[in-house]
């Protein structure tokens, strides 16, 4: 699946530090507003333990993790609605991914210039998601003024269903809320996802803090952060972009001692990876042979036939059934056979709901 995360931000916070970090990419990280005119794209492994313990297993002849697309934004800047530094161009890039990391600058260095003159994060953050918020709103506006004179004379239902659909998100705009915090059933969500709004995408903060900060845990600002994030019902993390630019750039085998001198037991990045997975609410289930050990990424809910189409459409088409057990039962047991001896490996229909974890291996007629 290819799901796309925008990394967004003011400028000069780092994003294009920890795209880099991120892809090993090649984007250019200068201290001015506007150096990303272009938004990069970066394929990113999403890191998963499971995918080596299978391995080690099973012992394939290759190993394939499954990743997400990160993209590198280029820097937004109160007025961006209205066209101001590029705006509108970067919008609609944002507009095209499924989520968002917003990038937030939670360190002082006189060094790097902040585009508002001081650091103040909730000031920062309030300053992209009013610029989201007024983009919707104008596009929701169009819409509504469009429909309304028929979803209030007309006897079309599914025209009216679709002004009540945007006029509850106008609404919720025009009083200073973001699109995902309106209450909508299926069908109105189904409506508006039409127009791909901006503060309707789910939202990571990532906290960019100094070493030092990273280390201690955090600071007031990230702190402040946090709780901003907590009474939207997001997540905010703790990120170092300079450190994690440091990291890729060691040898595999210094990056353990460097990172137990931080305090911390993984890059930043790999939490960073898992938290946006989780936001899109994504897991993963594999499938495991002599020839290689795959990752696929799937929606949570999805059911055996249309996992297998993530796989390939034929898949799907022609599903006959699931041969499936878990990976848990795998590593407890350490072989596919005495899984199947222990009576732990299942065949499943159409109407199996896929698990986190689960190996997969599909019967397909087409």
């Amino acid at each position: 699946m290819a799901l796309q995360v925008g990394i967004v931000g003011l400028p000069n916070v780092g994003k294009s530090t920890l795209f880099n970090a991120l892809t090993s990419a090649k984007a250019e990280a200068a201290n001015y507003p506007f150096c990303t005119i272009d938004p990069n794209v970066g394929v990113v492994p999403v890191p998963d333990e499971r995918l080596r313990k299978i391995s080690e297993l099973i012992k394939p002849k290759s190993l394939v993790p499954t990743s997400m697309e990160f993209v590198d934004i280029a820097g937004l800047v109160a007025g961006a609605s209205k066209g101001e530094g590029l705006g509108n161009q970067f919008l609609g890039h944002i507009r095209s991914t499924d989520a968002i990391v917003h990038v937030v600058r939670c360190f002082d260095d006189p060094n790097i210039v902040h585009v508002s003159g001081s650091v103040d994060p909730l000031r920062d953050i309030g300053v992209i998601n009013t610029e989201l918020m007024l983009a919707d709103l104008d596009s929701v506006e169009k819409r509504v003024q469009k429909i309304e004179k028929v979803a209030k004379t007309g006897t079309d239902k599914k025209v009216k269903a679709e002004f009540d659909a945007f006029k509850k998100v106008m609404d919720a705009l025009g009083q200073g809320r973001a699109a995902r915090s309106v209450e909508l059933d299926d069908a109105e969500r189904l409506i508006v996802r039409d127009l791909h709004l901006l503060s309707m995408k789910p939202v990571l903060y990532a906290c960019n803090v100094s070493d030092a900060d990273f280390a201690a845990g955090g600071n007031e600002w990230s702190r402040a952060v946090e709780k901003f994030a907590a009474s939207e019902g997001n997540k905010a993390i703790l990120i170092c972009s300079a450190m994690e630019a440091e990291i890729a750039q060691l040898p595999p085998e210094e990056r353990a001692e460097f990172l137990a001198s931080m305090n911390a037991t993984e890059p930043g990045l790999n939490r960073l990876i898992r938290e946006a997975y989780k936001l899109l609410d994504l897991f993963t289930y594999f499938t495991a042979g002599e020839k290689e050990v795959r990752a696929w990424t799937i929606r949570r809910g999805m059911k055996a036939p249309q996992a297998a189409g993530v796989i390939h459409t034929d898949f799907e088409k022609g599903f006959i059934r699931a041969e499936t057990y878990h990976s848990d039962d795998l590593f407890a047991l350490k072989s596919e056979q005495a899984v199947k001896d222990a009576g732990k490996y299942r065949l499943e229909g159409k109407d199996y709901e896929v698990k986190d974890g689960d190996i997969l291996f599909f019967r397909f007629n087409v």
